[in-house]
């Protein structure tokens, strides 16, 4: 025996995805602190942050029984896991570097370059972690997906501003001990120059600035609408899963013939590996299903493989799409293509063989199919709808028997002795038992097949009468063939029939709200007693949106007050959060449009953690303004220098957290997927924070600064 799915296989590719984005995006952080310090040894005491605190992470969760996922581990950033190190070591750098030549006592030097940035540190990393806590609010499926993610973010955070506040001083102390030369960044010097002569520029003009800033993010809103909505992306498990549905009544004779005809279709791909056949329904009967339904596996080489290479069709939707084309030639046959896992994660979610459903309740069986197959119609008109299919319930061939009252009163005969001949003929009755070892059976007689074959034979059947007459069946009742129910679907106590369907080449969201347009006017005309869910992942979307609505808000609020208990006033929170507002969603709102990604769950909680990076690169610029101020410069000139000496931590703070997650938002393999839009946001979101921020947070603080201000750092 040889097994042909082993899901252990994903569970490796997704490992090989996750690890190579993991290990080039340390690689790209590790280049940017180097070019940005032009010291390994600096550059080193930041990245051993990265797996001291990952250990820190992982004890904990050990400890708590978590264990690690796609999410928990692929969606880790370490850009944002080492920010406060490098705040730390960049600080220590820089006043180590303008010492140089001088006497001083490294301890004391280092202690009190550290204590310049503990507290803003301290409530930077607050922050990040205040924008993964609302992921506890989820519930449901999403709250299951995400909560890993948050765990290992939180606690590695933690144990990074730790590791900043004890391990990072000392190492600076044990590696700096000679000192520190400072060597002179020509790209970054020039960066800096042009930036000066920039920032005096909106200083000097703060409404023009804030007015192109607010012109821009307006402008980005007009894009929401076209970028749609979808729970979750699905993951490439890098197989494909055909179900083949035939005409409800064949016989499981007829049905079998179809499934080697199928195989050896599918196996001609040279990038087809194995095909395995499941038709009808399992002996536990967890599946309810008839010989209509024959699903195959389909096992697909790696994507890096020749074969994929050397012929037409080059990827996964190709493959799908031609063994359409092929499987197409059978009549009556309706094909659709999913994956194995999603196979099974989609039958639990709707109760039938799709992610994605409209389900119509209603005590009529009748009604339902009428009003079914007219919703199916309708949504075939609409872009986007696919494989659409009406999960049939009538249509089983059925012989009724309708005995006639009037006739059997005649004779004196009782419905119960019309009934009892018929079920003794064609069902069976037991006679006596028959006793095998321990085991004990009925002994069930009926008619030979050919005496209850047809309607006919059937009718021939005699009734006893109580004077010993044996009149034939069709004498007393009415015999004649109709449709009947198949199968019977319940939820909630009601009967429903569903509308399978899936969405290809449009996102999830926008395609539903067009298709509901499509049959508003057969939801209103329904009668009493009758009403239309759209499920499946489609309602898990819906309720992911109502919950993002509700953590969204909290995690501002949360954030807001770590703000206010940072400096003691509202104006300087106030001035961090628009500043953000106005810059973080930019760039991740033009890249999610640009790489037609939709708006999903992923994406949502990567706005929520760029929130956190973008908050703290702001901190880091208002309290060292602050500190220049409680030096008693003027608030003009604190700006201004704090703005310039605090461009290169921001922008290395940045940089890293942007570059950290790069590989994800860019990677194509197994188990990219569901980080994707995650990493993607985030990136995207970063670069226009770096861009926009470095203007807008500066104006904006000089506008609501005054004399006399509270000044906390």
């Amino acid at each position: 025996m040889r097994p042909y799915y082993d899901r252990s296989d994903l569970v490796q590719l997704t490992i090989d995805t996750v690890e190579h984005n993991m290990l080039l995006g340390m690689a790209l952080v590790l280049i940017v602190l180097m070019f940005f310090l032009v010291s390994v040894r600096a550059a080193v005491i930041v990245a051993l942050t990265i797996p001291l605190a990952l250990f820190f992470s992982f004890i904990f969760l050990h400890a708590r029984g978590v264990a690690a996922n796609l999410l928990s581990i692929g969606a880790i950033d370490f850009g944002i896991l080492i920010d406060g190190t490098l705040v730390m070591v960049e600080n220590v750098f820089r006043v180590l570097g303008e010492r140089e030549g001088q006497k001083y006592d490294l301890q004391e030097v280092i202690l009190a370059a550290a204590k310049d940035v503990d507290r803003p540190i301290f409530y930077s990393v607050a922050v990040i972690i205040a924008g993964y806590l609302p992921i506890y609010a989820l519930t449901g499926p999403s709250g299951k997906l995400f909560r890993p993610m948050a765990d290992t973010v939180s606690i590695a955070l933690v144990g990074a501003l730790i590791l900043t506040l004890t391990f990072v001083p000392v190492m600076c102390a044990y590696w700096f001990k000679n000192g520190v030369h400072e060597r002179v960044n020509k790209p970054f010097e020039w960066v800096r120059k042009h930036y000066a002569i920039e920032l005096d520029w909106c200083l000097d003009h703060p409404k023009i600035t804030m007015l192109v800033a607010m012109l821009i993010f307006v402008a980005t809103l007009l894009l929401v609408p076209f970028i749609g909505g979808e729970f979750m992306p699905h993951l490439d498990e890098g197989a494909l899963w055909v179900r083949a549905t035939m005409p409800y009544t064949i016989s499981f004779e007829e049905a079998s013939k179809l499934s080697p005809k199928v195989r050896n279709i599918l196996m001609k791909y040279p990038m087809v590996t194995d095909v395995g056949s499941e038709l009808g329904r399992p002996d536990d009967g967890t599946d309810p299903t008839g010989f209509f339904n024959d699903e195959f596996y389909v096992g697909l080489k790696p994507y890096n493989d020749t074969s994929w290479e050397s012929g037409t069709i080059r990827n996964k939707a190709e493959l799908t799409e031609d063994v359409q084309k092929q499987l197409g030639a059978f009549p009556g046959v309706i094909f659709n293509y999913t994956q194995p896992a999603e196979d099974a994660v989609d039958e639990a979610l709707t109760g039938l063989k799709s992610a994605l459903d409209v389900k119509i309740y209603g005590p009529d069986l009748n009604v339902l199919q009428s009003k079914a197959l007219e919703i199916k119609r309708r949504l075939s008109q609409v872009p986007g709808f696919t494989e659409l299919t009406v999960v049939r319930e009538l249509g089983q061939p059925s012989l009724l028997i309708d005995v006639d009252r009037d006739k059997i009163a005649r004779y004196g005969i009782n419905v119960a002795d019309v009934e009892a001949v018929v079920q003794a003929a064609v069902g069976g009755q037991a006679a006596t038992q028959v006793i095998q070892g321990e085991k004990l059976f009925d002994l069930v007689v009926r008619m030979k097949p050919e005496f209850r074959e047809n309607a006919q034979e059937i009718g021939n059947l005699l009734v006893g009468t109580p004077t010993g007459q044996q009149i034939p069946l069709s004498n007393l009742s009415n015999i004649h063939e109709a449709n009947g129910a198949s199968f019977i679907y319940r939820e909630n106590n009601s009967r429903y029939i569903g509308v399978q369907y899936s969405i290809e080449g449009r996102d999830l969201e926008r395609s539903v709200l067009e298709g509901q347009r499509a049959i508003a006017d057969i939801e209103k005309s329904l009668p009493t007693g009758y009403r239309i869910s759209w499920g499946g992942e489609y309602g898990e979307f819906l309720a992911a949106k109502h919950q993002m609505e509700f953590i969204g808000p909290l995690a501002v609020l949360i954030i807001f007050m770590i703000l206010f208990a940072l400096y003691g006033n509202f104006k300087f929170p106030v001035s961090i959060a628009l500043g953000v507002v106005l810059t973080e969603p930019v760039g991740a709102l033009i890249a999610l449009k640009l790489t037609h990604t939709p708006f999903s769950v992923s994406s949502g909680l990567g706005l929520l953690a760029l929130m956190g990076v973008s908050v703290e690169t702001a901190v880091i610029l208002v309290s060292y303004i602050n500190k220049l101020r409680l030096e008693n410069k003027d608030i003009r000139t604190a700006t201004r220098e704090a703005s310039l000496l605090r461009l290169r931590p921001i922008m290395m703070t940045a940089l890293v957290a942007c570059l950290g997650l790069l590989p994800a938002a860019l990677s194509t393999g197994i188990g990219s997927d569901t980080q994707k839009p995650f990493a993607i946001v985030i990136v995207a979101g970063l670069v226009s924070r770096l861009f926009l921020g470095f203007f807008v947070n500066p104006v904006l603080y000089e506008m609501v600064a005054r004399d006399g201000d509270v000044l906390q750092v």
